[in-house]
């Protein structure tokens, strides 16, 4: 059975309690409906555009929203194919969400059936590699990435699933294992074609189905493709430490992804805060009000001190 290597360090615990912080206020703010379903509306658009074009597809976000609308757009077939698959792929993690039973090799199978539908070849839907793959740079052919040979795959595959199962891995964070998930399933890159978008959709998976997927209001996908050297810095730092996946200290990565969640739900949570007040007030006084950021401030400070916080600005 896999076992990850990696400690937790400040920058965990650090990142870890800000998600906690986020996810307190997220989940307990008194959203009015509307609102809760246009944050996960656009929540949805921003992960399935920012999931494709990490990934090269062209088209812009106001395209790819288009699109989810069933509205019609001239652009690469591909593209909107993609677009129209990841939006499958969500669909499918909703589904799995609430799956019982453990987590299996069918469920990765079944989300990048759903991811490279009509793009790849039909014997190569939801079908490991049997071939030898690489990664190369673009425009210079350098190979960057060189995961195991495919013989392998299989076996790796069920050394980490035993391990995402094991009753003492589920002790571990959520959000640490669903990183955990993350990288180890990238290393292994049991597809020919389709990895990137369908480890990140597993990865999900496992924030979802382990109660972090926060109202669904947030987008990893954003992040990852709006500072893509990042993402990839973060991932090749861990590659280069032994050929042996088992060998390697995934810390670095858990670091970085942990802040990835951490700084993307501050954003929701900021907003949810704004909202939130912008509810109150609503209620008060019989009409929205748009609040500047001083005037937020101001009033979430009053909310925190109560009626001593108030008797002090007098």
């Amino acid at each position: 059975m896999y076992a990850p290597k990696f400690g937790i360090s400040n920058k965990i615990l650090k990142n870890i309690g800000s998600i906690e912080a986020s996810r307190e206020v997220i989940e307990n703010a008194p959203l009015v409906p509307s609102f809760e379903k246009q944050f996960q509306s656009d929540a949805m658009i921003r992960t399935i555009h920012h999931g494709t074009h990490i990934e090269g597809n062209d088209l812009t976000l106001y395209q790819t929203k288009k699109i989810l609308e069933g509205q019609e757009v001239y652009a690469r077939a591909r593209d909107i194919q993609e677009v129209i698959n990841y939006r499958n792929a969500e669909e499918l993690l909703d589904e799995l969400t609430v799956k019982r039973g453990d987590y299996d090799p069918v469920m990765l199978k079944d989300i990048h059936r759903a991811v490279v539908d009509r793009i790849v070849v039909p014997e190569k839907v939801g079908v490991f590699r049997t071939t030898e793959v690489v990664v190369r740079e673009e425009g210079t052919g350098k190979v960057v990435f060189s995961p195991p040979p495919h013989v392998e795959v299989p076996y790796l595959l069920e050394d980490f699933f035993a391990w995402l199962n094991d009753p003492t891995a589920r002790e571990i964070h959520p959000v640490l294992r669903a990183g955990i998930t993350h990288y180890i399933l990238v290393a292994i890159h049991p597809f020919v074609e389709g990895n990137g978008r369908t480890v990140r959709a597993f990865s999900n998976l496992v924030l979802m189905r382990e109660n972090y997927n926060v109202k669904k209001f947030f987008s990893l996908e954003e992040h990852f493709d709006t500072e893509p050297g990042d993402y990839y810095d973060a991932l090749s730092f861990v590659d280069r430490q032994s050929p042996n996946i088992g060998a390697r200290d995934l810390t670095p990565w858990l670091e970085y992804f942990t802040h990835v969640v951490a700084v993307e739900l501050e954003k929701i949570k900021d907003k949810v805060r704004k909202l939130s007040v912008d509810t109150k007030l609503k209620v008060k006084f019989g009409e929205q009000i748009a609040l500047s950021e001083r005037q937020m401030r101001l009033i979430e400070y009053i909310s925190d001190q109560g009626s001593g916080g108030m008797a002090e600005l007098k």
